[in-house]
């Protein structure tokens, strides 16, 4: 599956934002020009049949080849999610789990949020040299582990250093091979169940603990945050209030920009939403960890 032809993507969402997910894949190829294949593994959480279908028709099939994947065929039995205090939706913790979906022999595969689009070849990051480290990734906004407001907040009883760089985990090139031998994922769970106390940004804590000073710098224009204004980014990522709400405050060309997207998908119609709903989400998105606790 891992040949030169082909470049592997491994993506998830709920329903809520499929339509994130539709917007992204179809910025993917219209920005793909070097020829090869894309295999996207598709993460489902819940996404319903109409939005499928969307998803889908967002993308030729000349170019993009989708596999699907429901939570519950990808978390192992014996894994529990913990419980952290964040309003970040369940789905976040998937990315945990992308290389047990993959084909056996796969190398490497790009992870990516869906709250993202690409505007340059995805072929150049696929490229990559991760130069003998698991991932490769973009330093966070919060930069080093001892930041004030973000980082990892008991670095000190951890034994890492305050300067140690910190990755932002949206978009991360993963060495299928290295993470699988070292077992990175039951890893990086028993690490949240251990400092659940600590645990800020949902896997994103246990993934920079676990993986520091392992991981490849990328050029952050690799993952340019929406509240920067930056030049000629590569990929936006929109943290914070997604495009698609009508209380989106971040750099305006930005949310012009993933528009332009998703005016080429079946969402071609859509307008900005009101905010009650993003912020009745949030409220569902903590409930349910209360509730639950975790995915199974």
């Amino acid at each position: 599956m891992n040949t030169e032809d082909q470049i592997n993507i491994v993506m998830a969402s709920d329903n809520h934002y499929a339509i994130l997910l539709g917007a992204l894949i179809k910025s993917i190829e219209v920005n793909h020009k070097s020829g090869e294949k894309i295999n996207l593994f598709i993460i489902d959480d819940g996404i319903s049949k109409e939005n499928q279908k969307k998803i889908r028709d967002s993308a030729s099939i000349e170019i993009v080849n989708m596999h699907w994947f429901k939570t519950n065929a990808v978390i192992p039995d014996n894994i529990k999610i913990p419980v952290d205090k964040s309003a970040f939706p369940l789905t976040t913790y998937l990315r945990l789990f992308a290389p047990y979906i993959l084909p056996q022999g796969t190398q490497k595969y790009i992870y990516l949020d869906v709250d993202m689009i690409v505007l340059e070849d995805i072929s150049k990051l696929w490229q990559t040299n991760l130069n003998g480290n698991l991932i490769a990734a973009v330093q966070d906004l919060s930069e080093t582990a001892g930041s004030a407001w973000g980082g990892i907040p008991n670095y000190k009883e951890l034994g890492i250093a305050s300067e140690a760089k910190y990755f932002n985990a949206g978009m991360m090139i993963v060495d299928v091979v290295k993470w699988m031998r070292e077992d990175i994922t039951n890893k990086v769970i028993k690490c949240l169940h251990d400092n659940i106390a600590s645990v800020n940004f949902a896997d994103q804590y246990g993934l920079n603990v676990t993986l520091v000073n392992r991981w490849e710098l990328l050029d952050p224009r690799w993952n340019s945050f929406s509240i920067l204004d930056i030049k000629d980014p590569f990929l936006i990522h929109y943290l914070d209030i997604k495009p698609i709400f009508r209380s989106y405050k971040n750099i305006p060309r930005y949310q012009e920009e993933f528009y332009k997207y998703l005016r080429l998908t079946p969402w071609k119609s859509h307008k900005p939403i009101p905010d009650y709903v993003r912020l009745s989400r949030k409220a569902i998105n903590r409930v349910t960890k209360i509730v639950s606790g975790y995915l199974k």
